[in-house]
């Protein structure tokens, strides 16, 4: 037996319910606020718990809980006032030549105070000790490498080409090769193994630089700048431009450390020579320091490679600073040119991210960034795109 639903009409004026309806002057959402007014009377001794100000006074209490918690602000603004300005806005302010308040006589006395040499000591930057470790322990592989050199036992020997050409061109590459040993590469290497030969590497060049043996220690240097151009396993290379640009670093020191040594100069009411000051400038640099600093630049000038030659003269930029004092923008910017010619983007962006971190150490200067960054910008959707890189 089925049974029919009806639905039943609802008289909705019987039904309505009106609430009450009266005026308001304030929001209902808005946060209230209670003001004890104070006088002289018993009221006021009443609420002296509640206030301590003078006869006449007031005080607004308030009935926000979060604003109770909180004090009255809540964990940002208070951090934001605990800092003063976030780290960004400090930076675009020196990068713009500071605000208009910054140009007071107040903070251009502490501009006056605070002269820097380099970006490093505006201590805006994250240091690259902290940045290195993070690289190496990212940026792994189990793909096999392989390394060429001829400073190290094993391997392989690479044989000349056969056809006429190739014998042209490798007898143009041997000037660049060393008279050491047959070059000899390694295949099959583990990460690990890798490692191991570059920290090889790095250990024969600081023997060879020990022995007085600068033009071994600079092919060395060479050579390790030419593994860059490997890009076989790109898992890896953040890892291996961090582990070359180590040995890099450590030849650019022995290389300044050295010219140093040889720059002893007699102070003004001094008979004897002394070292160099630490903010000496290139007037101070006895003739013999100046010509070996100029010998050294002008043996990385004779590097054929183009990889090789930026690198290490990257390496040994601050070496400059025997020579000229107001000139590193130019180099830099020089530099900064000269990358253009790597066929390799990714190869050329990781050079630039080399030029700009031993330039932030030199100068305050900031032109050569920005166009390393645009020049970065213009190839980066090359960088790993599938066609370009297989033609590479």
């Amino acid at each position: 037996m089925s049974a029919e639903w009806r639905c039943v009409r609802r008289n909705q004026d019987e039904c309505r319910r009106y609430l009450d309806q009266f005026k308001v002057f304030d929001h209902p959402l808005k946060q209230s606020s209670i003001t004890v007014l104070e006088s002289k009377g018993t009221r006021a001794k009443a609420l002296a718990s509640l206030s301590e100000s003078t006869s006449g006074a007031s005080s607004t209490i308030s009935l926000d809980p979060l604003s109770l918690a909180l004090d009255g602000s809540d964990p940002l603004s208070a951090f934001a006032a605990r800092q003063g300005s976030d780290p960004l806005s400090q930076m675009a302010a020196e990068f713009d030549g500071g605000s208009p308040v910054a140009k007071s006589g107040a903070s251009a006395s502490q501009k006056k105070s605070r002269e820097v040499s380099c970006l490093l000591d505006m201590e805006l930057i994250e240091p690259w000790g902290a940045r290195r470790g993070a690289i190496l322990n990212k940026y792994t592989t189990n793909e096999k490498l392989s390394i060429v050199t001829s400073f190290l036992n094993g391997g392989e020997t690479i044989k000349s080409q056969t056809t006429m050409s190739e014998k042209v061109k490798y007898r143009l590459e041997q000037l660049d090769e060393f008279e050491e040993g047959t070059v000899r590469q390694m295949l099959d290497l583990s990460q690990q193994e890798y490692v191991v030969k570059i920290e090889q590497l790095n250990h024969e060049l600081g023997q060879a630089w020990n022995t007085d043996q600068r033009v071994k220690a600079l092919k060395i240097a060479i050579q390790c700048s030419k593994l860059l151009a490997d890009t076989s396993v790109i898992q890896f290379y953040p890892s291996k431009f961090v582990l070359i640009t180590d040995i890099l670093e450590n030849f650019g020191k022995l290389v300044y450390e050295r010219l140093l040594v040889k720059g002893e100069y007699v102070r003004p009411g001094s008979k004897h020579p002394g070292p160099l000051p630490d903010n000496f400038t290139p007037d101070m640099v006895p003739e013999s320091a100046r010509e070996t600093c100029q010998n050294w630049f002008y043996k990385i000038a004779s590097i054929r490679e183009l990889l090789p030659r930026l690198y290490v003269e990257m390496a040994i930029l601050k070496s400059y600073r025997f020579l000229t004092a107001n000139e590193f923008s130019t180099i830099l910017m020089r530099l900064t040119r000269m990358i253009r010619g790597i066929g390799d983007p990714l190869v050329a962006v990781y050079a630039r991210c080399y030029l700009c971190r031993v330039g932030m150490a030199i100068t305050t200067d900031r032109e050569y960034i920005k166009e390393n960054l645009n020049d970065i910008l213009d190839i980066y959707h090359t960088i790993l795109n599938g066609g370009i890189r297989a033609e590479i």
